[in-house]
Formats: C-alpha cells, sequence, structure tokens
C-alpha cells in the first residue's frame, strides 16, 4: 500500500509538499525532489533587542550566528524608509520575519521558499501561541519554554509547515502553559506629546468653566496692627470640550499690557510667583505673556500666583472681655465689612475664643446665629449674608464654675479666625480679558467665569 501511495505520487509533475496521514515522513524520505522544494532551515523567537528568545534548527544548515547577522541587517533597513520589506537577503540566507508587540519571530532559509507562504505561516504561530498563553510577550515566551518547543516540533517538520490549527493542537499537546494575566495597558496619551488629555473625547455641549479664587492671608497681633498680608490666586478650570482643543487666555497682566503698547483703562496687576499646569506653553509665554494650552478633561489648576502686596482686612472684628466676677465673663463683638456695598461675603464664620470651664451661654446677637462648640473651646457666629459698609454686633455671657489660682500663669489665648466667601470679587483686581477655544472641527465652546475671594489663614489677635 505505501509503495502504490509513493508509486502514484512521484509520477506526479508537481513538486509541492503533501500532508497525507501517515504517508508524509515516507514522501520526504524517498522523494530528493520533494524534499529539497523550499523548506525553512530554522524559527527563530528573538526580544525587541535581538537576542534569540528560543530558536528551532529544522535542517542544519544555519546556525544561531545567523540570527545576529539578520538583526544587523534589520537595523540597516530601519534607517532606510523604502525599504521595509519582511524578507531580508545576506550571504546566502534568507530571512522572513514579523513583529507581534516585543518579538520578533523569524525563519531564516538557503532554499528558495515562497516567501508569502511562509509569513502567513509565523502568523498562524502567533494564534497557537495566544491560544495557548493568552498574550504573545517575551515573558509569556520565557515562562513556557517546554510548550513552545513541543508546539514548534508539530507545527513544523524538517523545515515544512504542518498542524496550525489550535484546537487541534490542543488536544494532543495537554502541558499546562501559564497564561499571562491581560492587564491593561496604559492609554496611548502616555506615550504621546500632550500626555495629559486623550483622544477622541466628545461631548454633545463643549463648555469651559473659568474660576478665578483668591484666598486672603492675614495675621493681626494684639495691638491691632497687620503683621502679615498676601493674597494666593488660583486659576482653576472644568473643561468639557471634544478633540484637540486649543485654548489662548489673556489677564490684564501688567507687563502683557505695556510690551503690546496698551493704556491700561482699568487696573493693570503685576503677579508673582506664577506656576502653570504643564499643559501651558512656557515657551510662548516667555515671549510674548501669552497663555497658551491644550487643556486636560475635566478640573485642574490651570495657574497659581501669589499678590505680597499690603491688604486691609476685608472683615474686621473688635472683641473686648469683661470680667464681673470671677465667676461670670461678658464678651462684646463688633464685625464690620470693609469692602464695598455692592459686594456681599457669604458664609461668614467667626470663631470666637473662650475660656476652657466656660458654661451656661447666653447670647445675643444683631445679625445671625450664634452656638457654643465646647469642643473647641469658642463660640461660633454665623452669618449667612454680610454685605458691604456694614457692622454687626454681638454680646455673649458665660459662666465660670472653676475655681483658680490667682498666682497661676494665664493660659494661653487662641486667636480669632474668620472665614467668607465674596462672589465676584477679587482682592488683586485681577481680570478675565478674553478665553478663547479653537478646534479644527470648528465648534462653538461656551466659556464661563466667576470670580471668588475666600478666606485662607484669616487670623486676629485681640482677644
Amino acid at each position: 500500500a505505501t509503495a502504490s501511495l509513493y508509486t502514484s505520487l512521484s509520477s506526479s509533475s508537481s513538486s509541492s509538499s503533501f500532508c497525507v496521514d501517515g504517508g508524509v515522513d515516507l514522501i520526504r524520505i524517498w522523494d530528493p525532489i520533494t524534499a529539497m522544494a523550499g523548506a525553512a532551515s530554522a524559527l527563530f523567537l528573538l526580544d525587541i533587542k535581538g537576542r534569540v528568545l528560543i530558536w528551532r534548527d529544522y535542517r542544519g544548515d544555519v546556525s544561531a550566528l545567523d540570527a545576529e547577522r539578520f538583526f544587523t541587517k534589520l537595523i540597516e533597513k530601519q534607517a532606510d524608509p523604502q525599504a521595509q520589506d519582511p524578507v531580508v537577503h545576506d550571504n546566502g540566507v534568507t530571512y522572513m520575519f514579523i513583529q507581534h508587540s516585543n518579538v520578533y519571530l523569524m525563519i531564516a532559509t538557503r532554499q528558495n521558499c515562497n516567501a508569502a507562504s511562509l509569513l502567513f505561516f509565523l502568523h498562524r504561530i502567533v494564534d497557537v501561541f495566544k491560544h495557548y498563553f493568552e498574550e504573545l510577550e517575551e515573558e509569556s515566551l520565557r515562562d513556557n519554554f517546554v510548550v513552545v518547543y513541543e508546539l514548534l516540533d508539530e507545527i513544523m517538520d524538517f523545515g515544512y509547515p504542518q498542524y496550525t490549527e489550535a484546537q487541534i493542537l490542543s488536544e494532543f499537546i495537554k502541558t499546562d502553559a501559564y497564561r499571562m494575566e491581560v492587564t491593561q495597558r496604559p492609554p496611548m496619551a502616555v506615550t504621546n506629546a500632550v500626555s495629559w488629555r486623550s483622544e477622541g473625547i466628545n461631548y454633545k455641549k463643549n463648555e469651559v468653566f473659568l474660576d478665578v479664587v483668591e484666598s486672603v492671608n492675614i495675621l493681626v497681633n494684639s495691638n491691632g496692627q497687620i503683621i502679615r498680608s498676601d493674597v494666593v490666586g488660583a486659576l482653576k478650570m472644568r473643561t468639557y470640550l471634544s478633540g484637540m482643543p486649543e485654548c489662548k487666555l489673556g489677564l490684564n497682566d501688567r507687563v502683557l499690557l505695556e510690551a503690546q503698547g496698551r493704556t491700561t483703562k482699568g487696573k493693570a496687576i503685576d503677579l508673582e510667583d506664577i506656576k502653570f499646569h504643564q499643559c501651558v506653553r512656557l515657551a510662548r509665554f516667555e515671549n510674548d505673556r501669552t497663555i497658551s494650552f491644550i487643556p486636560p478633561d475635566g478640573s485642574f489648576d490651570l495657574m497659581t500666583y501669589r499678590l505680597s502686596t499690603q491688604v486691609k482686612p476685608l472683615i474686621w472684628v473688635e472683641a473686648s472681655v469683661e470680667k464681673h466676677s470671677k465667676s461670670r465673663i461678658e464678651i462684646m463683638v463688633k464685625a464690620r465689612s470693609q469692602f464695598k456695598e455692592r459686594s456681599t461675603a457669604t458664609n461668614v464664620e467667626i470663631e470666637l475664643p473662650v475660656p476652657v470651664d466656660a458654661t451656661n451661654p447666653n447670647v445675643r446677637t444683631s445679625m445671625g446665629s450664634a452656638s457654643y462648640a465646647p469642643e473647641k473651646d469658642a463660640l461660633i457666629w454665623k452669618i449667612r449674608s454680610f454685605p458691604g459698609g456694614k457692622e454687626y454686633m454681638l454680646r455673649a455671657e458665660f459662666r465660670l464654675p472653676s475655681i483658680t489660682d490667682e498666682e497661676a500663669t494665664p493660659e494661653r489665648k487662641a486667636p480669632i479666625r474668620v472665614k467668607f466667601e465674596i462672589p465676584y470679587f477679587t482682592v488683586s483686581g485681577i481680570q478675565v480679558r478674553y478665553l478663547k477655544v479653537i478646534e479644527k472641527s470648528g465648534y462653538q465652546a461656551l466659556p464661563w467665569v466667576r470670580y471668588i475671594t475666600m478666606a485662607g489663614e484669616y487670623e486676629l489677635r485681640l482677644i
């Protein structure tokens, strides 16, 4: 039966290799023409630097040194954009290769082979390895040497491709393979020039919200003198913009306006200690003071700055303490807003320190409400709305049940702390002159600007 099979095949004029169960090896042994027709010499798996991870020699006519020659030629080819074909020929050896992830799959041969068939075969090998290891990478190859060699022995025999169906191979190669856990890869933005923004962002309504927030820091000593005063500002943005928009922001910056030869109709400001988000083009700002940037998606601080000029306390608090006896104390407080009448402070909270053993508070206010907070040893006076140019009063009486030594060291007095917010108002006078959004699709974006001044470290040591 074998002889008759051999006779019928050898009488055919075709030189193609045949895959017949039980008869393939006999054909290749007995038919020298078929055996020499386009066989691969070896199959190499290399890492991204050209080092051989695994290789299988099928015919004995190439060596591992040929893999080094291949990678040298590959580097030379990469320098020439016109020569990016997947076939390299050098010193009588032809190399056919593909790259998958961080692995090169390469076939070397000294015969005249069908390059397209062998390249297709390499892609099928990738599918087989992915079936076994989940992902084909250098790590998965290093973790599965045994399985890889078993597969290379089955999918190619004496340089001729055999079975490349992963489902069929898994029926008789049952060696346990270490399957890689597919982890989420970093987004493309990580490797882009604009690493803070991903591509393909889309919104039905394109909007930009810019909050100019200034925090006032003031420290007043017991004599009523201001010993510390500064303003720390931040431009906080929330962007909901499609695509990769280009934004331009203009402020009433004195340096910019003078450089452009403009007369400052309003108040121009001198900003100090400016710090920008990484999206701002610093070279552009240094050249012409233009704040140009591609914004991140969502919330971020575009810029922070500081003003060290003397600031008048926006809310001034005067307090006097009167001890009627060793068991009773009375506190009188006057709060005055020292800003223009058109502005209104909201959520004003004045924290007044009281003795540690104070009890039975009796409080009267001309505006707002007051509550005793024993955990803070303080009286909290809250005023929801405090217009400019107004003055309010508070009178509180406490009992002091503790008996103290007259010669005892007086306890350290805590400061009066003030919290507030003033919308539509800035201490520095900073103004956003314009906020432009330019995107290649040409959509119209809606910019919204809001100004807020709030108390930072606002302390008055007057009690």
